[in-house]
Parts: C-alpha cells; sequence; structure tokens
C-alpha cells in the first residue's frame, strides 16, 4: 500500500544497519535478530515500503552479507552502503552519498532496530515536513522515563532548538520527557551538505545525525518537532529480555489487525 502523499518530492530512507548489538549474546547483526516471525531490520524495511519509499539504503557493517541475505530476491528497491568502521550515526548516514547522489527529495533517516516503527507515524512527520517546507522533521515522544534518551529542547515559542543526549543534558534539561527516538525526515541535498561540515563529538569522536537539526537551524532554514511516537514505540532492543518483549508488542498487533 502506497501512501497518497500531496507531495511531488520522491521520499527516500535510509535505515542504519550496522550496529553489532554486543549485548544480544549473539554474533548474529543486532538487526537480523527475529521478533514476531521476522528480522528486526525487515519490519523498518516494510513500514517505509507503505509508507510510500521508492528509494531505500541500508547501512551495513557488522554482518552485512547476513543483512543482505534477509531481502534476497526481495530487495529491488534497496541499495546498500557499506559503513566499515563504526564512526556514528553522522558517519553511518554520509555513507549513503554516493549511493544517493541522484535523490533529490524527502529522506527519512531510521535506526535498523526498531521494529515498532509504524507507517502513521512516519505519514504524520512527513505531512508537517512538507506543509513546512522544512529541511528536517522529528519525530519525538512523550514518555514517562526518559533516562538515557536525548531530550527535545524547544524555545520559548515551542519550536526546536536542540536535541541533547542524556550525558551532556543539565538537570533542568533532564527533567524534559520529551525524547527522539531517532525519527527523522530531511530534505536529503541540505542534509548531506550539513553531513559533509559535521565535527565528531570531543569525547568519542564519532559524527552523530542529532547534530545536523541545530546546523540546518543556525543555517536559517526551518526545523520542525512533531510529537508522533506512542510511548510503546520507543521501547529499545538491546538485551534478549528487550527482543521478547517486543515480540510480544508486535505479535499482539499483528493479531488485532487480523480480526
Amino acid at each position: 500500500m502506497i501512501d497518497e502523499s500531496n507531495s511531488q518530492r520522491p521520499l527516500g530512507a535510509v535505515i542504519l544497519a550496522a550496529g553489532k548489538g554486543k549485548r544480544m549474546n549473539s554474533d548474529l547483526p543486532k538487526v537480523a535478530h527475529v521478533v514476531a516471525g521476522k528480522p528486526i531490520v525487515w519490519w523498518v524495511v516494510d513500514a517505509v515500503r507503505r509508507a510510500g519509499a521508492s528509494r531505500i539504503v541500508l547501512v551495513v557493517g557488522h554482518g552485512a552479507d547476513t543483512v543482505r541475505d534477509i531481502f534476497r530476491g526481495d530487495d529491488d528497491d534497496i541499495e546498500y552502503a557499506l559503513q566499515a568502521e563504526q564512526l556514528g550515526t553522522g558517519h553511518a548516514t554520509l555513507c549513503c552519498s554516493d549511493a544517493l547522489a541522484d535523490f533529490h527529495g524527502d529522506l527519512l533517516v531510521l535506526a535498523g532496530d526498531g521494529p515498532l516503527l509504524r507507517v502513521e507515524t512516519i505519514r504524520i512527520m512527513r505531512r508537517r515536513h512538507t506543509e513546512t517546507a522544512a529541511a528536517a522533521t522529528l519525530a519525538t515522544s512523550v514518555i514517562d522515563d526518559p533516562t538515557g534518551y536525548g531530550r527535545i529542547v524547544r524555545d520559548a515559542d515551542g519550536r526546536f532548538a536542540a536535541i541533547v543526549e542524556h550525558r551532556n543534558a543539565t538537570p533542568e534539561q533532564r527533567e524534559i520527557h520529551e525524547i527522539y527516538p531517532s525519527y527523522a525526515c530531511f530534505d536529503a541535498d541540505r542534509l548531506f551538505d550539513a553531513l559533509r561540515r559535521l565535527e565528531p563529538d570531543s569525547a568519542s569522536g564519532e559524527y552523530y545525525v542529532t547534530d545536523v537539526p541545530i546546523m540546518l537551524s543556525r543555517d536559517g532554514a526551518t526545523v520542525e518537532v512533531v510529537d508522533a511516537v506512542p510511548p510503546e514505540d520507543v521501547l529499545s532492543i538491546n538485551t534478549p529480555e528487550q527482543l521478547a518483549e517486543v515480540d510480544a508488542i508486535l505479535t499482539s498487533r499483528m493479531e488485532t489487525a487480523s480480526r
């Protein structure tokens, strides 16, 4: 099912799937673990397809062949970009620049380990992105316990000001319950321009895509924020126990949909 968006701009997706998942107690790439009968990353690809993405780039690294095998025979709309060295989400996204050199449209940037992603969330985010002609639009969630998540800081007018990682947040910022669960839509040209100018984090030496919205805002571009992610969908998968929890949620959703 293709989303009949009122935008004439093409929609693409970058899905970050290069992580190792060290706490999963397995040699498999995290995104290749099975949840509700399908590999984790399959659910993310399925969601962007149903939302209307015509170009999909999977960023692979650890276990790249295993990830490719998931879509063997079902990858006509998928390209792969190799992140040989793990240097952060900004570096991973920039690894797609050659594959998307001819793409000029709206580009989703999503984590490959988020199988609870809903098509409706993508549609809400893209609708806001289109209506405001934004350079970047972030879908956020308000959750009871935001510990560990990047906080969305808004200005006095309620507009985007910054994403502040938990470790860098002030005590006041840690009281913010609106968080960024790694759902974003960018103007592709503006995204890659900013990524080429991105500076590494002073502590980790890595490059973070979360720094791009503030760069775009400082450039004078519009950055939008929309609270569109149900709190249930924020649950991340880092351990076998969390995998089982997400499996139960997805299985319940499928059973409800089939009634």
